[in-house]
């Protein structure tokens, strides 16, 4: 049987995969493992409102308040936790996802992710069928009474999130006084804070789709379709363009000339930029081993050493907190500085880069030079047996030819898919051509031994 969990909550179609029954018994949960009060937060998709219901029911059944937060984007829930002294929060989201989908995500009292051995319990809670009149026992009792928990609304929870990106950058005494940024808010949580926190903090905003209907978050729009936001910034002229996807825990830029800043160029900058002020812990950043070789060498050639973890923002987290690192990030755009937030955080990335791009007395164009992308190949076979990957020789020779044939100037990452029958293989090289050649070297042999 497939564990609940993936790697970012759980996830599926709302109301057939993700039903009411399961978002209730998360809620129950979350009162029982968590403590007595949970902040829940939505993005804006359509069945936002009924799985917030089944939720919040879920926690007053378990005794506990649930705190309301309304549409907010993912980080903010992580920061009302804290802020608000609740013992956990819920989003519900699915982030970049079609709008048929939806999610459920558990933070701690600490705004942090769920550890995987909290999840397994909470999965075995609900696969005993929660607290029922059925399983009640002394020592998991169903509440009645006055023990039975109330829902309330936290009215002010997007000002206490707008307010804390704004002052993490008034704290260092700038703003974004003459800059015009262009952002596109992808129909989803973002369109109720990011325009605020940055007219807040001087700059002239040109956004769009910051609407929403509950059916049009993420399509053909935000942080995975930068088209929208390429034409905007042609037609507005705007210094840099900012996107999110649907609940706003990542960015991706892009500069007036339409190149797109992934999250590798947005971690380089940031980390060097901190570093000149003293503050990258340990003169380390961390990334997964799918970040472009170029975001290596420009690290090294700064001085700053590189920590690379599997893929996945979770990963990249239990890494800066076991080490004590303050940056980590992923290509795709989820930031975590730890200085600000416990989670990838959209709005406070983009607050954070330029605010670093404006100190460096640059424009966005030249300020991303300080790296530069190595060409980049991915090719994905669908194979029988995936797993036969690990102990296949064949595969292993053709890897290794190819990496002594690049050497220093690229790189191979071949892995699976975790969710589908796929052998993903990518390669780097300073030559677009050699890294199409190499990738579609060793993709024959992967197609023809698996």
């Amino acid at each position: 049987m497939a564990r609940l969990f993936g790697t970012d909550g759980v996830r599926g179609v709302a109301n057939t995969e993700l039903t009411c029954d399961l978002a209730f018994k998360l809620g129950q949960a979350a009162a029982v493992f968590l403590g007595g009060s949970i902040v829940i937060g939505k993005d804006t998709r359509l069945s936002g409102d009924m799985l917030e219901a089944a939720a919040a029911a879920g926690i007053m059944s378990g005794g506990g308040t649930a705190l309301l937060a309304g549409v907010i984007p993912t980080p903010g829930v992580a920061l009302l936790v804290r802020e608000l002294r609740a013992d956990g929060g819920i989003v519900i989201s699915a982030s970049h996802n079609p709008p048929e989908y939806n999610g459920i995500k558990l933070f701690d009292a600490q705004g942090y992710k769920l550890p995987d051995e909290v999840e397994d319990r909470i999965e075995a809670f609900i696969a005993a069928g929660g607290i029922s009149p059925e399983t009640a026992s002394d020592d998991l009792p169903l509440p009645a009474g006055d023990r039975v928990g109330v829902a309330v609304r936290v009215d002010e929870a997007l000002e206490i999130y707008v307010n804390h990106a704004v002052d993490s950058v008034r704290s260092q005494g700038i703003d974004f006084s003459g800059m015009h940024i262009a952002l596109d808010a992808g129909h989803g949580a973002s369109a109720l804070t990011s325009a605020l926190a940055f007219e807040r903090l001087g700059a002239r905003v040109t956004v769009i789709n910051d609407d929403f209907n509950g059916v049009d978050i993420n399509v053909g729009c935000g942080s995975t379709h930068l088209e929208p936001l390429r034409a905007l910034l042609a037609e507005s002229g705007a210094d840099i363009g900012v996107a999110h996807d649907g609940d706003a825990d990542r960015v991706m830029l892009m500069a007036p000339d339409g190149f797109e800043i992934d999250g590798d160029f947005v971690e380089a900058v940031c980390a060097l930029d901190m570093r000149e002020r003293g503050i990258l812990a340990r003169n380390t950043v961390v990334s997964t081993v799918m970040c472009n070789l170029g975001f290596v060498r420009a690290m090294e050639a700064n001085g700053i050493e590189v920590v690379q973890t599997a893929v996945g923002d979770r990963y990249v987290l239990e890494e800066m907190r076991a080490q004590g690192y303050s940056i980590g990030g992923e290509q795709s755009g989820h930031m975590i500085l730890l200085d600000h937030n416990t989670t990838g955080d959209g709005l406070m990335t983009a607050c954070q880069f330029i605010a670093a791009v404006i100190r460096s007395g640059k424009p966005v164009s030249e300020a991303v030079k300080v790296m530069e992308r190595y060409p980049q190949a991915l090719v994905n076979v669908r194979v029988r047996d995936k797993h036969a990957l690990a102990g296949n020789e064949a595969v292993r020779r053709e890897i290794e030819a190819v990496e002594s044939e690049l050497g220093d100037t690229g790189r191979v990452l071949v892995r699976t898919s975790g969710t589908e029958p796929l052998v993903r293989v990518m390669v780097e090289a300073a030559d677009a051509g050699a890294a199409d050649d190499a990738a579609n070297r060793i993709a024959a042999v992967v197609e023809r031994e698996l």
